[in-house]
């Protein structure tokens, strides 16, 4: 019965068709975007692993943060790289399954990173007496395997859901497969699904939000009563994460905005845009982000890369990141 609704193993992307015109400067900006995330990310990964004085809570969970980012981008950009190449419009059903269900377990897995890592900086700042004793790396890994195994667990369950539903359909009007693209081809009561991801969605929501605005004011309260390099040390944790966790919500935003507005005829171009910003900008940011504003990992940066014979390669790649990090590395002699 179910393979009478589907109208084709194959769901066509329409936002690939938005791409046609300019695919080959599409493609060559996919391409430098994901090397650049893929570099950066792996640079800091790197160093953490293998400079033991990094071993410590906030820098296992900056690594988490940008391997999640290496996760997130290879699920999109790799596949539309070839699609721009060979100007296919298309993916098989199994593909869009995939797909959607390792963005969506990108997306839920960098919530609960951000809510951890605002909270190892809420024990550090407000408990920093503790912190060595509630905050371990054996915990900070406990906690990071377990979350990624109960979001992957309650994402495989939704996406399955999806799965399952029958299709009267095969345009989706984005340059990727997403769960709720899939739910709105749906030609049977989908309420289940839709359910049950939105309680999962809230769940996360409720939890994640209120829990990192619960740590940013804290600290923020912290750094009203301290002076001094204390104050300035707390203010400068607080701006790095609020920063890095304002870019992520952008993104967020983004997608909501796009599924409220599913009812008005939206160009397809601006469907991509909301749906492209949260795989390409977080991804980007963040590893820039920790290494130039986190001293520690930044100085270690720089010692590495100036024991590389490249470097004045990486000058001219990346000027303003070089020049900013010498300036900062010899202040901080």
């Amino acid at each position: 019965m179910e393979n009478t609704f589907n109208i084709s193993e194959n769901l066509v992307l329409l936002g690939l068709f938005e791409t046609e015109r300019l695919r080959y400067l599409y493609c060559v900006l996919s391409i430098v975007l994901y090397f650049f995330i893929v570099l950066l990310s792996i640079i800091i990964v790197a160093i953490v692993v293998t400079d033991t004085r990094l071993h410590e809570p906030m820098y296992i969970l900056i690594s988490n943060l940008v391997l999640n980012g290496i996760f997130g981008s290879s699920s999109f950009f790799p596949k539309f790289i070839v699609d721009l190449i060979t100007s296919s419009t298309t993916i098989s059903h199994g593909n869009c399954v995939a797909q959607t269900l390792c963005l969506t377990v990108f997306g839920f897995y960098e919530m609960i990173t951000f809510t951890l890592m605002a909270y190892d900086r809420y024990l550090a700042v407000c408990h920093p007496l503790r912190y060595s004793m509630l905050v371990t790396n054996e915990r900070i890994i406990s906690l990071l395997t377990g979350c990624f195994v109960v979001t992957f667990i309650l994402v495989l369950i939704a996406v399955l859901l999806t799965w399952k539903l029958p299709l009267c359909g095969d345009k989706l009007n984005n340059i990727f497969c997403d769960n709720m693209s899939m739910v709105i081809l749906s030609c049977v009561d989908s309420s289940i699904s839709q359910l049950f991801s939105a309680s999962v969605v809230g769940v996360y929501l409720c939890v994640t939000i209120f829990s990192t605005i619960f740590s940013y004011l804290q600290i923020f309260l912290v750094c009203l009563k301290i002076t001094g390099e204390s104050r300035q040390k707390a203010v400068h944790t607080l701006v790095t994460h609020l920063l890095n966790f304002s870019i992520f919500l952008l993104g967020f935003l983004f997608i909501f905005i796009r599924y409220r507005l599913s009812s008005i005829k939206l160009p397809v171009i601006v469907h991509v845009l909301f749906s492209v910003t949260p795989l390409i900008v977080p991804p980007l940011f963040n590893p820039l982000i920790y290494g130039l504003r986190t001293h520690a990992l930044k100085r270690r940066v720089i010692h590495h890369l100036q024991k590389i014979h490249t470097w004045p390669k990486w000058s001219k790649i990346y000027p303003h990141f070089v020049a900013i990090s010498v300036i900062s590395h010899k202040e901080s002699q």
